[in-house]
């Protein structure tokens, strides 16, 4: 399998792939950190902010305004993970932690975006729009077919900037059209929804350094999380469930995204909530039912659902 995938739950993505062999392509920062030594500064967010000229800091040095948002610096493993929304000169001095740094707080839509780099130039973009719940978590995702142009411009002049001579993948998480993170990668929650031949043009911008995916068959599409309470002990449900609820009209996969063997707490997650499993679809009324089904077979589980 070309892809180097660390979550077992992605496998079903990849591993029917094609690969020449000696090509390795990172789904994860820690591989991306060790591989890209040239361009391992994308992972400092504080470099990022200040590439966009946005007002950032580190704690030790705390902002005259507020509200920010405080996160750590560099964090290669769920990298927003123990970030918070400041707003007062008090509440900072009471959550000031060494290695975190500060930065506006943005408003407006939180997009992830995969792009395609070749050269130093952004070549290919698809975006997804995260609805916001509370506490980190996400009600879902919708992978839009549609380009978001402004968007798009902005990161293309920032790749073109700041990214001469890489190739392969990234993705950049903005809110209001700022970046607060990139990554020298693509989101692998989503990628059945890119359409048919993405993955193999994946492989071909890894192995020949070109991109060759043509668009035009895109559709929207959906990646809905289901959450619970943290519970003690968490068993997946059984492999006829599953495959039931892969089975189900407009349901393109099934993640059970935690592992049985590990303590929840070994699990990087959002602080709202323990992510028990994603339902990607083409349908959102039919992904909201297969997420109900998915909750279903967690019994005895504090299930989470927004209203």
């Amino acid at each position: 399998m070309p892809i180097c995938e660390r979550d077992p739950w992605r496998y079903q993505f990849f591993e029917n792939v094609a690969c020449p062999e000696g090509v390795n392509i990172p789904t994860d920062d820690i591989d991306c950190w060790e591989w890209f030594k040239d361009y391992r500064w994308v992972y400092n967010k504080l470099t990022i902010a200040k590439s966009q000229s946005i007002r950032c800091g580190l704690h030790e040095n705390p902002p005259s305004q507020f509200p920010v948002f405080s996160k750590p610096n560099v964090n290669l493993k769920g990298m927003g993970i123990n970030g918070k929304a400041i707003y007062s000169a008090t509440e900072f001095a009471a959550h000031s932690v060494p290695g975190h740094m500060w930065m506006e707080l943005f408003q407006g839509p939180h997009v992830s975006t995969d792009c395609a780099v070749v050269a130093g130039r952004a070549v290919w973009f698809r975006h997804a729009e995260g609805m916001r719940w509370h506490e980190g978590m996400f009600k879902h995702w919708v992978i839009y077919a549609k380009p978001l142009l402004e968007l798009e411009d902005f990161l293309r002049h920032w790749v073109e900037k700041h990214m001469a001579g890489y190739t392969g993948m990234m993705n950049f998480e903005t809110i209001g059209g700022h970046i607060i993170e990139a990554h020298l990668r693509f989101a692998d929650q989503w990628v059945d929804l890119y359409g048919v031949g993405w993955v193999h043009a994946l492989v071909n911008l890894y192995a020949e350094g070109k991109w060759t995916f043509k668009p035009g068959n895109e559709v929207e599409g959906y990646s809905i999380p289901l959450f619970a309470k943290p519970h003690a002990r968490l068993l997946q449900p059984p492999a006829q469930v599953q495959a039931e609820i892969r089975c189900l009209p407009h349901v393109r996969s099934l993640q059970i995204t935690f592992h049985e063997m590990k303590d929840v707490s070994q699990h990087p997650m959002p602080p709202g909530g323990f992510r028990l499993g994603i339902i990607n679809a083409d349908v959102l009324q039919a992904g909201f039912f297969a997420r109900r089904k998915l909750a279903e077979a967690f019994a005895g589980i504090e299930i989470m659902l927004p209203e």
